[in-house]
């Protein structure tokens, strides 16, 4: 394992913020992982673990404790049975398995990361989501001090939730497992109507797997979400709000401040979300409530490609990030009576 002490973060993380570790381990093996991790709970230090960073906000006074990235490496394929290490680059992993004929993640390409991130969050765009495929998760249980394999039953996924999202603490992925389609080269069935609309398909109908990924590798950097050294858009989380998920009572209040602010015959955005529960959507919310596209002066301001991304205009502090977010969370609260919930994960500090 390599060690580094009084080690920085910010360059670990898509936002490129945050201030430096007390220590930083990198492991390249399960075992390693599984070591780091014992030593710091056994010494009772604090314990930070880093995938691809993109869906992290750090502090700027750091993280007092083991800063843990996880790079192991492993691509294991048998038949439409897929096997991760935690440590994979996730886009990385999406064209392989568009190279192999397989369908169920293709429309997830561009997301940075790593495949461990990817059941925690439940990480989802386009039309697909990790827990339509994942079949097993492996993982060192820190409560019992051992390496378990939970079922996707068992991972409870739903809406960018997870039982490892859910007890944040308790798990540190190892190993993601997948069963996937072949489909003759094609494929899933085609669910976001965006995504159709581009391709020319109706939605269920199914494309070839290159079309679809390259389809959706356009629409992600039309709006800034493939990362870029080069483009300030993509120096940030992606998504830095969840899309509210409101019950019957809620979504009808709702409604009739929409109508009071924005007029009559305006009704928002509205899918879906299980038996009397509606899900809307963040980025309408925030455009609405006056939070255009490049909103901001200083160094921290909306993406000018996607309201729904907070981005780092190059000498941005955490500080200044949360300053925009909480503007805006306030914002959207006082136009229609939604709070915002942030996507990233926040380490040392909150809206």
């Amino acid at each position: 394992m390599q060690e580094l002490h009084d080690a920085p973060l910010a360059p670990l993380t898509t936002f490129r913020l945050g201030g430096p570790a007390t220590r930083l381990v990198t492991a390249t093996t399960d075992d390693e992982v599984i070591a780091a991790v014992r030593e710091a709970d056994a010494a009772g230090t604090p314990l930070l673990v880093i995938g691809g960073g993109s869906n992290l906000v750090i502090g700027d006074k750091g993280f007092d404790g083991t800063a843990l990235v996880v790079a192991t490496k492993g691509v294991t394929l048998d038949g439409t049975d897929l096997e991760l290490a935690a440590g994979e680059v996730w886009t990385d992993a999406v064209a392989a398995t568009v190279e192999a004929g397989l369908a169920g993640i293709e429309c997830l390409a561009g997301i940075p990361g790593s495949a461990g991130a990817t059941p925690i969050q439940n990480v989802g765009a386009y039309g697909q989501e990790v827990a339509s495929t994942i079949t097993e998760v492996v993982a060192y249980d820190r409560r019992s001090g051992e390496t378990v394999t939970l079922s996707a039953k068992e991972c409870a996924f739903s809406y960018r939730h997870s039982r490892f999202k859910a007890d944040p603490e308790r798990y540190v992925v190892l190993r993601v497992r997948f069963r996937l389609e072949d489909a003759g080269g094609m494929s899933g069935p085609v669910k976001y109507a965006e995504t159709a609309r581009v391709l020319g398909v109706a939605p269920g109908e199914r494309v070839p797997l290159a079309t679809a990924r390259d389809t959706v590798l356009k629409l992600r950097a039309g709006k800034g979400m493939v990362l870029d050294p080069e483009d300030h858009d993509t120096w940030s989380a992606g998504s830095f709000f969840t899309n509210p998920i409101l019950d019957d009572e809620t979504f009808a209040a709702f409604r009739t401040r929409v109508r009071e602010r924005l007029g009559d015959g305006v009704e928002p955005p509205a899918y879906p979300a299980g038996e009397g529960r509606t899900k809307t959507s963040a980025a309408w919310l925030i455009d609405k409530a006056g939070f255009t596209k490049g909103y901001g002066s200083g160094p921290a301001r909306i993406s000018t490609k996607h309201t729904l991304a907070l981005t780092n205009r190059g000498d941005a502090t955490t500080e200044d990030l949360l300053a925009l977010a909480r503007e805006v969370v306030a914002g959207v609260r006082d136009a229609f009576g939604i709070t915002l919930v942030n996507e990233p994960v926040m380490v040392g500090v909150s809206l």
